[in-house]
């Protein structure tokens, strides 16, 4: 199918951008890497009339790995962020995630930022900016003066595929906070095949304190909620080495806090039992991944 009638504006600057999406309002959509709106376009299920392509507004073209936080541009490209070394040290869980999200020639094209946009409750981006405590930045301009505000994931996501960004607004970018080297991360899923979308996913990080014990854990989830979902683990997981950390009890709490819902392709009881499943697998990866852990820190 092709996409409805709509008209094409490619500002060349960030300054540009703000202004024709303030002219324009609710009437557009913003283009970045496409992977989510050319389909949803073809299939009539979107019908902007003004299509904002921001792929030539170089200032969005940005992956920064700063002293806090790595912060990546609206049109800084999956594949991009996956092979950078520098926010893979800075921040693991982004490579460990990217490298599940669909197929590489998507990840070629697709955005961080437009994942986060799209917000689709199955994305691992979601995930990822949640447990780890992340920011988006979303810029709009009012009389010609730009104003922007830092929104977490519980603020930003509202539903699922609805989020906070006004119209008139662009996810200008998405901060993710450096991750301590005594805080291993790990992402684990399962999809009926490499590259669909999860059945359900899990996003975890586990503190280890000097002594190899485990000092906090927390948990987020894609695919079994309807916007992404934080489980604090530390209660039933501190204060013991990760040997001996009672996973049984992590997997039961995170399958009481899920609410999945049946499809075509699992049963609500088969998404929260993959819940449980992954909690497990994916707390043990990233305890063995902390720096005060024997196995060696970093992407898997």
């Amino acid at each position: 199918m092709k996409p409805p009638p709509f008209t094409y504006h490619a500002p060349a600057t960030l300054a540009e951008t703000l202004e024709v999406l303030a002219e324009l309002g609710e009437d557009a959509k913003v283009l970045a890497g496409g992977q989510s709106l050319i389909p949803l376009l073809n299939m009539r299920l979107a019908a902007p009339a003004h299509l904002v392509d921001v792929n030539g507004v170089s200032e969005l073209d940005v992956v920064d790995v700063g002293p806090d936080e790595v912060r990546v541009g609206a049109i800084a490209r999956h594949a991009r962020i996956e092979r950078d070394d520098g926010a893979a040290a800075a921040c693991p869980l982004l490579r460990q995630a990217l490298r599940l999200v669909a197929h590489a020639v998507i990840r070629n094209r697709g955005t961080t930022c437009g994942s986060l946009a799209h917000a689709d409750p199955a994305g691992e981006m979601t995930a990822v900016l949640a447990v780890l405590g992340g920011t988006v930045r979303l810029a709009s301009a009012a009389a010609g003066r730009v104003t922007r505000r830092d929104l977490t994931a519980g603020k930003f996501f509202v539903a699922p595929l609805e989020s906070s960004l006004r119209p008139g607004e662009l996810l200008e970018s998405a901060g993710f906070p450096r991750t301590p080297a005594s805080t291993g991360t790990a992402f684990a899923e399962v999809a009926r095949r490499h590259g669909d979308y999860a059945l359900c996913g899990i996003a975890a990080l586990v503190d280890l304190d000097a002594g190899g014990e485990i000092a906090s854990a927390r948990v987020g989830t894609i695919s079994v909620t309807p916007t992404p979902l934080v489980v604090d683990l530390t209660d039933v997981l501190a204060g013991v080495p990760p040997a001996r950390a009672d996973l049984a009890a992590a997997r039961e709490k995170v399958m009481a806090h899920v609410d999945p819902e049946a499809d075509l392709h699992a049963s609500a009881a088969y998404r929260r039992h993959l819940a449980g499943v992954l909690t497990e697998r994916a707390v043990r990866q990233a305890a063995a991944r902390s720096a005060h852990a024997p196995a060696e820190r970093g992407a898997a």
